[in-house]
C-alpha cells in the first residue's frame, strides 16, 4: 500500500511517501516530499508535489524507486491543509484531473450570539484553524493553513492581523495562558510536532515545553497557569491526555487507554476536566474531577464533539452536527448534569480533528465561529481527461532514467 505520511494532520507541506506491505507490515520510505501517490501500470509512481504531478520509475516487485522524478502535469488543484490533489488514473492508462493549483479554503471570523444572530468581523478571509480568544477578549490567535501553516493574531479593535510564529513552516493550535502574557502552540520546526511557548508580544524567543517522540498538542491551561493539559498522539494508544506541571516541567499521563481521549478542557475553577472519548464506539463528552480521584460523568448519550466551558463554570458548550449545544453543569453540593439544549444551528466550519474550531467570549455570551468565505474561488466546472496517458509517461519518464 502506498500512502503519504505527515507529522501534522493539518499541513502536508513536509509530507513524505511511504510503502507498506499488507502481508508483513514492513514499511519503508520512498520519497521525502509528496502526497497523494498512485501506482501506474506503466511502471511509474505518480504523486503530487505542490500543484505539480510528478512521475518516477518504480519497481512494484522490489518496492523501489528506480529513477529520477520528472514533472508531468502542472497546475493541478490541491489543498495545502489536507494534501489532497484532484487527479486519478485508470488501469487502462487514462488520466483525469482538475486544474487550479494550490488553493486553501478561505474562511472568515463571525461572532454569533446565543440565539444565532451573526456579527461580522473585519479580519480578512484566510484559511483559519482553531481560533482562540485572548483572556481579555481583545485578540484572537489562530493557525492559518496555506503554503505554510503559521499562527497569526488578530486585534479586534485595531483590525490588524499580525504574524506570531516565524520559525518552521508548521505552527498551529495556539492557546493563551490565563494571564494573557504567553501563548503555547504546536510546532514541527524540529521534526516531530511538540509544544513551545513564547511571550504574547512576540519578544524573548521560543521555549520548548515537551520533548516526546510522538506528536503533542496543547489544549487547555489550568486557571492558575500552573498546569498545561495536552494530548499525545501515540500510535499504540491513539490520543492520550497528559498534564505538564510548569513548576518542574515534568509531564504525567492523566488518561492513557486503548481508546481515543482528546480535547481536555479545564473548568474555570480548575477542579474538573471535560474531554472527548470514543470508548463507546463514537465520540462522546465526559467530565471527571481533576486531579482526582473520582468517577466520570457522560454529558449526553447522543454523542458530541468540540467541548468548551462557559467561563462562568455553569455550562459546557459542544457541537452536534451543525448545532451549537449547551448543557447546565452543577458542581455543588455534588456534580450534576442538566439536559442539553440547542442554542443555534448554522453552517459553520467543523473541526478537522477533535479540537474545537471555535471559541467563546470571556462573558460566555458570544461564539467566535469560522464560516466559509463568500469570496472563495468559483468551484471548478471542468474535468480534464487525457487518454492513453501511459504512452506519454513511458516517453517522458523512461525506465532507464537513472538518478
Amino acid at each position: 500500500m502506498l500512502f503519504a505520511a505527515s507529522t501534522s494532520s493539518f499541513s502536508w507541506i513536509n509530507s513524505r511517501i511511504d510503502v507498506q506491505s499488507i502481508g508483513t507490515g514492513g514499511r519503508q520510505n520512498l520519497l521525502q516530499a509528496g502526497t497523494q501517490p498512485h501506482y501506474a501500470w506503466s511502471g511509474h509512481l505518480i504523486y503530487a508535489q505542490g500543484s505539480t504531478l510528478m512521475a518516477v520509475p518504480f519497481d512494484a516487485q522490489s518496492l523501489a524507486v528506480t529513477g529520477a522524478a520528472v514533472p508531468v502535469v502542472e497546475n493541478v488543484l490541491q489543498s495545502p491543509a489536507s494534501g489532497a490533489a484532484q487527479y486519478s488514473i485508470s488501469a487502462t492508462g487514462s488520466l483525469v484531473y482538475i486544474s487550479g493549483g494550490v488553493q486553501a479554503n478561505q474562511r472568515k471570523f463571525v461572532w454569533v450570539n446565543r440565539n444565532g444572530t451573526e456579527q461580522p468581523v473585519a479580519a480578512p478571509a484566510r484559511a483559519y484553524l482553531f481560533p482562540r480568544v485572548s483572556p481579555d477578549g481583545r485578540r484572537v490567535a489562530a493557525g492559518i493553513a496555506e503554503s505554510e501553516t503559521q499562527v497569526r493574531v488578530y486585534d479586534f479593535s485595531r483590525e490588524a492581523l499580525t504574524k506570531f510564529t516565524f520559525e518552521g513552516n508548521v505552527n498551529l493550535n495556539a492557546i493563551w495562558k490565563p494571564d494573557g502574557k504567553r501563548v503555547a502552540f504546536q510546532s514541527a520546526k524540529a521534526g516531530v510536532p511538540t509544544i513551545y511557548w513564547q511571550k504574547a508580544d512576540g519578544s524573548g524567543g521560543l521555549e520548548q515545553l515537551t520533548t516526546s517522540q510522538f506528536a503533542t498538542v496543547p489544549m487547555s491551561w489550568s486557571p492558575d497557569g500552573h498546569v498545561l493539559a495536552f494530548i499525545e498522539v501515540n500510535p499504540n494508544t491513539q490520543r492520550d491526555i497528559w498534564m505538564l506541571h510548569m513548576g518542574d516541567r515534568k509531564p504525567e499521563p492523566f488518561l492513557r487507554t486503548k481508546f481515543d481521549e482528546s480535547v481536555p478542557h479545564f473548568s474555570p475553577d480548575g477542579h474538573w476536566l471535560a474531554y472527548v472519548s470514543n470508548a463507546s464506539g463514537r465520540y462522546e463528552i465526559y467530565v471527571q474531577p481533576y486531579p482526582g480521584p473520582g468517577g466520570k460523568w457522560l454529558i449526553w448519550t447522543e454523542g458530541g464533539t468540540e467541548p468548551t466551558w462557559n467561563p462562568n463554570g455553569r455550562e459546557i458548550f459542544y457541537r452536534s452536527g451543525d448545532k451549537m449545544m449547551a448543557v447546565d453543569i452543577a458542581t455543588q453540593p455534588s456534580f450534576a448534569v442538566g439536559k442539553p439544549r440547542v442554542l443555534f444551528e448554522g453552517r459553520y466550519e467543523h473541526t478537522p480533528a477533535t479540537s474545537p474550531n471555535y471559541d467563546v467570549s470571556p462573558d460566555g455570551q458570544r461564539f467566535l465561529m469560522l464560516k466559509s468565505s463568500e469570496q472563495e474561488a468559483v468551484a471548478p466546472t471542468q474535468i480534464n481527461v487525457v487518454l492513453n496517458w501511459f504512452e506519454e509517461l513511458k516517453r517522458r519518464v523512461p525506465q532507464g532514467n537513472k538518478p
